[in-house]
C-alpha cells in the first residue's frame, strides 16, 4: 500500500492471523482484530485494537469494521465439537456470511480469505463443503477478494507437524493410514502471511493455491520428520478405521481431538495436493532442522486454544 490504512484480521492471536497482523504492523498499518479468543495471550499489546467476533450482533460487526480498508479472514473451525465450548462447520459457514455482509455494509474495500486446497460444495467431506460455501458467499458478496488456498501450515505454534513429531517421540511405532502414498504440500505460515498482505494491495479478484516448495507423501513426511528429530520410529500401515480409533483414544488421553475422520479421508483422497506452482519459499525440511530440538517436545492442543 502506498500509505498506511486500517486493516482488520480475524483471529490475530491465533496461528495464521498472528503472522498476518505482524506483517501489517511492520508495514505501518493500523490493525484491528475481531476474535473469539479475548483472553488468549496478546503478543501485540496496545498496538492493535480488539473487538469480539459478535456474530449474534451484526451491528457490532459493522461498527468494528468501520474505516477498515482490507479484512483478512482466517476464521473457521477444524471439527464439530460440543462441550464447554461448542462450534460446528455449519455455524462457521453462516458466521462467515454474516462477517462478509458486515464488511460490505461497513465499506470494506477488499477481503483476503484463507480457505483450503480443493474445496467443493459437492465434496463428501463436510470440512471441504463448508470451505466451498464460504468461498461462494464471498464471491457473491460484491466485494473485491483474494482467496488463498493453503494445504497444510507449519511454523512456530503449528499443530499438525508438531503433533506428528510429538507422536514420533512418544510411540514405539507410528501408524499411517493405508500405504501413505497420498501427497501434501505444506507452506510456512509466514509465507502465507506474506502472500496475504501482498494480496491486500491487489485490486482484481484472485484465487491462489498457496502451497510450499516441497511435496511429500504422508509416509515420506513422517519418515523425514523422524530422521530430523532423531526419532526414526518404525512405520506401519493400518486401516483408516483403526487409525481413527487409535487417534480417538489418544485424543481422550490428551483431552483433544487428535484426528478426525474427515481429515483422514481427505488426506487419503489427496485433497491436500494440487497441481500448481509453489508460492511459498520456506522448505519444511529446513525449518524442521532449525527447530529439531523443540519440534514435538510438547503436544499442541486445538481444544485448549479454543477455550481461551
Amino acid at each position: 500500500m502506498s500509505s498506511p490504512e486500517i486493516h482488520a484480521v480475524t483471529g490475530a492471536f491465533g496461528f495464521s492471523g498472528r503472522y498476518i497482523a505482524q506483517r501489517l504492523l511492520n508495514a505501518g498499518h493500523e490493525v484491528v482484530t475481531l476474535t473469539n479468543s479475548l483472553h488468549r495471550p496478546n503478543p501485540f499489546g496496545d498496538r492493535i485494537k480488539i473487538h469480539p467476533l459478535s456474530f449474534d450482533r451484526p451491528d457490532k460487526l459493522v461498527a468494528a469494521l468501520q474505516g477498515v480498508a482490507v479484512l483478512y479472514n482466517t476464521y473457521y473451525v477444524r471439527f464439530n465439537y460440543s462441550g464447554a465450548v461448542t462450534f460446528t462447520y455449519a455455524a462457521a459457514v453462516e458466521n462467515s456470511a454474516r462477517l462478509f455482509d458486515a464488511a460490505r455494509k461497513a465499506g470494506v474495500k477488499r477481503i483476503v480469505h484463507i480457505s483450503i486446497t480443493n474445496p467443493s460444495e459437492d465434496s463428501e467431506f463436510e470440512y471441504f463443503r463448508g470451505k466451498a460455501r464460504i468461498e461462494r458467499y464471498l464471491r457473491d458478496s460484491g466485494l473485491s477478494y483474494s482467496i488463498l488456498r493453503p494445504a497444510v501450515l507449519f511454523g512456530e505454534d503449528g499443530i499438525l507437524i508438531n503433533n506428528i513429531a510429538w507422536l514420533l517421540r512418544k510411540l514405539p511405532v507410528f501408524g499411517i493410514f493405508g500405504d501413505g502414498s497420498y501427497r501434501m504440500q505444506p507452506i510456512h505460515v509466514d509465507d502465507l502471511a506474506s502472500l496475504a498482505v501482498e494480496q491486500g494491495s491487489v485490486e482484481q479478484n484472485t484465487v491462489i493455491d498457496a502451497i510450499g516448495p516441497e511435496t511429500f507423501t504422508y509416509r515420506g513426511l513422517v519418515e523425514e520428520i523422524g530422521r530430523i528429530i532423531g526419532r526414526p520410529t518404525p512405520i506401519i500401515s493400518i486401516p483408516p478405521s483403526i487409525g481413527f480409533l487409535a487417534g480417538y483414544l489418544l485424543g481422550k488421553i490428551v483431552h483433544d481431538e487428535l484426528i478426525i475422520r474427515d481429515e483422514i479421508d481427505g488426506l487419503m483422497a489427496e485433497l491436500l495436493y494440487v497441481d500448481s506452482p509453489p508460492v511459498g519459499r520456506t522448505k519444511l525440511t529446513n525449518w524442521a532442522r532449525e527447530n529439531a530440538a523443540t519440534l514435538g517436545a510438547q503436544y499442541a492442543s486445538e481444544l485448549a486454544r479454543r477455550k481461551h
